[in-house]
């Protein structure tokens, strides 16, 4: 059990439970902000630039992209795996540390979970557009049909994504909404809206409170985070050995399903950070998101940029070691030195040196320079897949097929729409959804009242 008298406490201010209550759902009731507005017009601009170059990019073809016959992944799926790395934050926030039964998490696991929903649907729209016909998707789904021999193939890393991100996405959006029931009942229960008591009650599911009905949800708690913990480890997996498979330079590794699944630990937890400075900043949440908290994920990143370092440096290390000259020319003449120079350093600058920085209690407890040390993070990230996808191809084993790649219009344009989805998610969540497990809270609450007496 979480020690109050030696960590702090949880939630600050000795609130009652009708206190946590209203504090949590305040938002809900007021009407939206000036800036809740701008940010949700300037949300639908870029979703309405995603949508027009996703439509370009359906009719006409992805010869509407940078891509080249040598280059034939660019920003699609370096977007695809930065959206899953992050989409990570809130299953592996969540699961891990319920597993852990760390208390502190309960007021941040919620928008991390819906975080995770958010990023994982916006990274399904790469692979699908990187198709090349969009139309055809259905011939992935394992369904019993009427083409005869015709089957999917098992052997194709994008058959692989697919399941990896349904399954992920499923499993996602199960947890998220099972956490909300005892918070959508507590809405119906208190609101005076008929419409919001109706939308509410239908959501809550009849919840009622009872001994029996919470003994099922922690239960199925479980059970669902005992799922979703294998599905953390294994989607990212899945994803790294698109890469490994192939015998590409600087790909054919076995270093790459650890170093992705930390990597995507790392830049979820970045944008959790991000998030919940913001969060906590904007609607007065200190109560609930305390120092303390923001602490902890500080020091979390500051762990997983150590592992992050160490992963760039056995890459380095074993291509020099090897005595290939393929991997040597990959890593020493082509992202250390050479033409991808500026995207490599800035990848191993932003995520294994910046983040060191906040092994000094001052900069931790300074949230401004955090919440800029976590957007380099996020950046840095970016740079990674870039670097991972786009240096290889690039420059592989046959100079005479050399060939340089920039993204179009068109391919920033998507980048934008889900950047632009992501954002106007996240806002409609600030909105209508309780931003912080009331429940969970109240039981945490609760036992540090107890423990005072």
């Amino acid at each position: 059990m979480y020690n109050t008298e030696i960590r702090g406490p949880l939630v600050l201010g000795n609130k009652s439970l009708g206190q946590i209550t209203a504090d949590i759902t305040s938002p809900l009731y007021a009407r939206p902000k000036f800036w809740w507005i701008v940010g949700l017009g300037i949300s639908s601009i870029m979703m309405l630039l995603g949508f027009w170059a996703i439509y370009v990019t359906v009719s006409t073809g992805i010869g509407t992209w940078g891509v080249n016959n040598t280059v034939g992944w660019g920003w699609a799926i370096i977007n695809f795996v930065w959206w899953i790395g992050i989409g990570h934050a809130g299953t592996a926030f969540s699961i891990f540390l319920l597993i852990l039964r760390q208390e502190w998490r309960s007021s941040i696991n919620r928008a991390a979970e819906a975080m995770t929903v958010v990023a994982v649907g916006c990274a399904a729209i790469f692979p699908a557009l990187h198709m090349g016909r969009v139309w055809d998707a259905f011939f992935i789904f394992p369904y019993p049909n009427t083409r005869g021999p015709l089957w999917v193939n098992y052997n194709s890393p994008l058959f692989w994504d697919f399941i990896a991100i349904s399954a992920y996405l499923l499993i996602s959006a199960s947890f998220w909404f099972l956490g909300m029931i005892p918070d959508f009942a507590t809405i119906r229960d208190n609101t005076k809206s008929k419409v919001k008591k109706a939308v509410y009650g239908f959501f809550a599911m009849g919840w009622r409170g009872s001994v029996g009905e919470w003994k099922r949800y922690e239960g199925l708690s479980y059970i669902l985070g005992g799922i979703a913990a294998v599905l953390v480890v294994s989607v990212h997996s899945i994803v790294s050995t698109d890469f490994a498979v192939s015998v590409e330079p600087g790909w054919h590794t076995t270093l790459f399903p650890p170093y992705f699944v930390v990597g995507a630990i790392f830049s979820g937890f970045a944008m959790v950070m991000t998030l919940m400075i913001i969060l906590r900043k904007i609607y007065k949440l200190e109560d609930f998101v305390t120092d303390s908290h923001l602490d902890r994920v500080a020091k979390i990143l500051v762990f997983v940029s150590l592992i992050m370092g160490t992963a760039y440096l056995t890459e380095i290390f074993v291509a020099w070691y090897s005595g290939n000259e393929y991997e040597i020319f990959t890593f020493f003449h082509n992202r250390i030195t050479g033409e991808f120079t500026k995207q490599f350093w800035a990848m191993f600058i932003c995520n294994a040196i910046i983040p060191q920085l906040m092994w000094f209690k001052k900069i931790r407890s300074n949230f401004l320079i955090v919440f800029v040390i976590s957007i380099l993070i996020n950046v840095g990230m970016w740079f990674e897949r870039f670097n991972i996808v786009v240096t290889s191809l690039a420059n592989d084993y046959l100079p005479s097929a050399w060939a340089s790649y920039s993204p179009t219009f068109v391919e920033i344009s998507v980048y934008l729409g889900t950047l632009g989805i992501f954002i106007f998610g996240v806002l409609l969540f600030f909105k209508y959804i309780p931003m912080i497990a009331i429940s969970e809270v109240k039981a945490v609450n609760k036992y540090q009242l107890k423990k005072k007496k």
